[in-house]
């Protein structure tokens, strides 16, 4: 086990009428894993549904409440988006962050576009190309290429000069992640020189072993990466420790892997989606379930997918026991803290004494 880098994917969901302490709840998380030493802290964006539709402005914001922390994104559906305006939200939260953005995406249909209709497309909906290739549009607007001939300047108050997206994030495409989760999207990933988020799911393609399809996805990725800049895999599994946990959290929290244990005995629908067991346990329980999982020692990067709807206090104390308990036993170190980082650089945090203080005190 050779883990050097721990992070950690929450779904950022909240209460339906109380948006801004669940955003606030997920900011303040993000400031934890950094206390904790975590390497990174990756928000999910989702549609339609009480979490973060935005991951670029909440990730804007985490940006003034963190100093060292990557932040990420996974995944940004493509299909909702329009390659050049998100290319200019993403490199604006890039510079912000002095470079720690790390983006994931996908390709494909949005999954809501015929409810949505006229909300989302312009046009027929069948005439958009909802393939890689929108993909691809994005890296091009990221890579900061000048647009038009060399002799056309945007004229501004600001000045003359040629236009390209503003500001340039230099660095950023070589940051660049797909989600996988089949062998179409791994090779791809591995092909176009995107980075591989891999997790609790995948496509049974050519087995039912969850483990086989992934080591499969995993080989045909590296066989074909053809970048100059080194290949990087992130591997998402559900970790839920019980070591500090009450008696009544233990019992919640493994009457709810209890429920999901069903969907991991076999393929899943039309897709044949297999699923990996949530790791519910001890301390010594789940390193003992790492220890045989055949992916852990293929990859550098360990990635907690925090479950949906649970407390921002049961966050905590399963990234706090992780931390303590768990990722240390696979290799892996914390983060140094930055000098002089007290741990409130931002002064409007310091003047704001009306948050809730649950997170702070599990740290």
């Amino acid at each position: 086990m050779a883990i050097a880098h721990l992070a950690f994917l929450t779904p950022g969901n909240y209460a339906e009428d109380s948006p801004l302490q669940g955003l606030e709840d997920t900011l303040r998380l993000f400031e934890l894993g950094e206390a904790l030493g975590y390497q990174g802290a990756w928000v999910r964006q989702r549609h339609l549904e009480r979490a973060v539709s935005s991951a670029a402005t909440l990730l804007a914001a985490a940006t003034q409440r963190t100093r060292r922390i990557a932040l990420g994104t996974a995944v940004i559906q493509m299909g909702y988006e329009n390659p050049f305006r998100l290319a200019e939200d993403l490199a604006t939260v890039d510079v912000l962050s002095r470079g720690r953005l790390q983006v994931g995406l996908s390709a494909g249909a949005p999954p809501y576009g015929p409810l949505l209709g006229g909300r989302l497309f312009d046009g027929d909906a069948q005439a958009i190309d909802f393939s890689h290739a929108r993909v691809e549009r994005l890296r091009s607007n990221l890579r900061g290429d000048f647009l038009g001939d060399d002799d056309f300047f945007v004229e501004s108050p600001a000045g003359r000069q040629r236009p390209r997206v503003q500001p340039h994030a230099a660095g950023l495409v070589e940051r660049l992640w797909y989600g996988g989760g089949s062998l179409r999207s791994a090779q791809w990933a591995g092909a176009n020189g995107y980075h591989l988020l891999i997790g609790n799911l995948n496509r049974g393609e050519q087995t039912d072993d969850f483990f086989a399809a992934q080591r499969s996805q995993l080989d045909l990725f590296h066989a074909n990466w053809s970048a100059p800049y080194a290949p990087r895999v992130a591997l998402g599994r559900v970790i839920v420790p019980l070591d500090s946990a009450d008696a009544g959290t233990r019992a919640r929290y493994r009457a709810w892997a209890a429920l999901r244990l069903p969907r991991t005995l076999g393929p899943q629908g039309d897709r044949r989606t297999l699923f990996a067991r949530d790791l519910v346990g001890t301390s010594d329980e789940i390193l003992e379930s790492l220890r045989k999982d055949p992916i852990v020692p293929q990859v550098q990067a360990l990635r907690l997918e925090l479950p949906y709807d649970f407390s921002v206090e049961d966050y905590a104390q399963i990234l706090s026991d992780t931390a303590r308990y768990i990722a240390p036993e696979l290799g892996w170190s914390p983060a140094a803290a930055e000098p002089g980082d007290s741990g409130d650089h931002c002064p409007a945090r310091a003047a704001d004494t009306s948050r809730p203080s649950s997170i702070t005190a599990i740290a």
